[in-house]
C-alpha cells in the first residue's frame, strides 16, 4: 500500500484575530520556527497560507524565504476581507464583524484577491497556487475569482461542517454549509463547489471524520446532556484534524478512520497564532504551548509510520485523471504514490 499524502495548512495570520483587534500584531511570527523544525524532523512540509499582515511583516517573510530556499514548505494565500485593501465598508464596523468576502461586491472581492495575490508574489518572488478562503466562507464566484489569477487549489471546504448561523455582515447569510460536502479530493464546479467535475480547481478538503457513535445511534447527540456524556466519555460528533484543547485522542481518531477508510490524504489544520502563548482563546499559557507540542510528537510520529508530507502544490503535481495521464504543470517532486481521479472523488 502507498503512503497516504499528508498536508499540513497554516492560516498564517495576525495574533488572536478572535478577540477582534483593531490594531493587528504579528508577533507569532516569531514563534514559527520551533514548528517548522518539528516538521521537517518528521520530514513534513507545512503549507503556509498566508494573508495580508503576515505578507507585511518582515519577520515572517525572512523565516518564510528560508523555507521555500530549503524546499521545505509552500507560501500560499489567505484572504481576511475586513482588513486586506482596498478597505471598503461593507457594515457599520467590518473589525468588529469581520465580514466574509463572499458577502462583499464582484469588484471588490476580486480587487482583494488581486492585491494580495500580487503582494505574495512580489515578497516570494514565486507564483501563489495554494488557497484558504478567510472564515471559510467561500462560494462558485470566489473559485472562479482564483482561477482567473492562476490559483489551483483551494483547501477551504470542512465536511460536515455548516459555518451558515456564523455570522459576518450582520444582514448577510453567514457562512458556507459544507454539511453534505465530499471528504476526499476533487475538482470543483464554479456552479456547485459540492461536485465533482474533471477540471479546473482542485478543493482538497479538511480532514474531519464523523464518530462510529454518530454514525450509529445520531440522536445521541441531539439531546443535550446524552450529547454532553457523549462528548466526554466516548467522542464528539465530528472528530477534525485540528488541535484544539486536549484533543490527541480525537485527531487520532480521525486519522484512523481515514485511513480505514482509504482516505486520498490527510489534511492537517491550524493557526499559526495558536503556537504563541496568548495567540488565540485555546492556547493562553506557555503551559498550553508545550502541552501543544507534546501532542504533536505523539501525532506526528504515528503518522510518520504510513504519511508521507507534501505540500498541496505538490499534491496537485502528483493527482492523475486516470493511470500514467498527469494533469498538472506546476513544477513539483512527487514523493507518494499519484493518485487517480476515482480514488479523489470519495464523497
Amino acid at each position: 500500500m502507498s503512503e497516504t499524502p499528508f498536508i499540513i495548512t497554516i492560516d498564517t495570520e495576525g495574533d488572536d484575530l478572535w478577540s477582534k483587534p483593531r490594531e493587528i500584531t504579528t508577533r507569532n511570527a516569531e514563534y514559527l520556527p520551533r514548528f517548522q523544525s518539528l516538521c521537517e524532523r518528521f520530514r513534513f512540509k507545512p503549507v503556509y497560507l498566508t494573508n495580508y499582515e503576515m505578507a507585511m511583516s518582515d519577520v515572517f517573510v525572512e523565516f518564510a524565504r528560508d523555507v521555500l530556499a530549503r524546499g521545505a514548505g509552500e507560501i500560499g494565500m489567505h484572504l481576511h476581507a475586513w482588513n486586506s485593501p482596498p478597505l471598503v465598508p461593507l457594515t457599520s464596523d467590518d473589525f468588529r464583524y469581520q465580514p466574509y468576502l463572499i458577502e462583499y461586491p464582484d469588484p471588490v472581492m476580486k480587487e482583494k484577491i488581486r492585491i494580495v495575490t500580487r503582494l505574495l508574489e512580489d515578497r516570494f518572488d514565486q507564483a501563489i497556487v495554494s488557497h484558504r478562503a478567510g472564515r471559510l466562507g467561500f462560494d462558485g464566484r470566489y473559485a472562479a475569482m482564483l482561477l482567473d489569477e492562476g490559483y489551483r487549489v483551494d483547501c477551504s471546504v470542512s465536511p460536515g461542517l455548516d459555518w451558515s448561523g456564523t455570522s459576518g455582515d450582520p444582514n448577510g447569510k453567514g457562512g458556507t454549509d459544507y454539511t453534505h460536502f465530499p471528504h476526499d479530493p476533487y475538482f470543483l464546479s464554479p456552479t456547485d463547489i459540492s461536485a465533482p467535475t474533471s477540471a479546473g480547481l482542485m478543493e482538497v478538503p479538511m480532514t474531519i471524520r464523523t464518530s462510529g457513535l454518530f454514525r450509529g445511534a445520531p440522536w445521541v447527540y441531539r439531546i443535550p446532556l446524552l450529547r454532553q456524556t457523549a462528548n466526554r466519555l466516548v467522542s464528539p460528533a465530528l472528530n477534525h484534524l485540528c488541535p484544539a484543547e486536549s484533543n490527541l485522542r480525537g485527531m487520532l481518531r480521525a486519522t484512523r478512520t481515514a485511513r480505514a477508510e482509504g482516505a486520498a490524504h490527510l489534511d492537517f489544520s491550524l493557526h499559526s497564532s495558536e503556537l504563541m502563548p496568548g495567540g488565540s482563546p485555546t492556547f493562553r499559557a506557555a503551559t498550553d504551548i508545550e502541552l501543544l507540542y507534546e501532542d504533536l510528537e505523539i501525532l506526528f510520529e504515528e503518522l510518520s509510520t504510513w504519511c508521507c508530507g507534501m505540500t498541496l502544490k505538490e499534491f496537485h503535481a502528483s493527482f492523475r485523471k486516470s493511470p500514467g495521464e498527469a494533469v498538472s504543470d506546476i513544477p513539483g517532486d512527487r514523493i507518494c504514490g499519484a493518485a487517480t481521479n476515482q480514488e479523489m472523488v470519495r464523497a
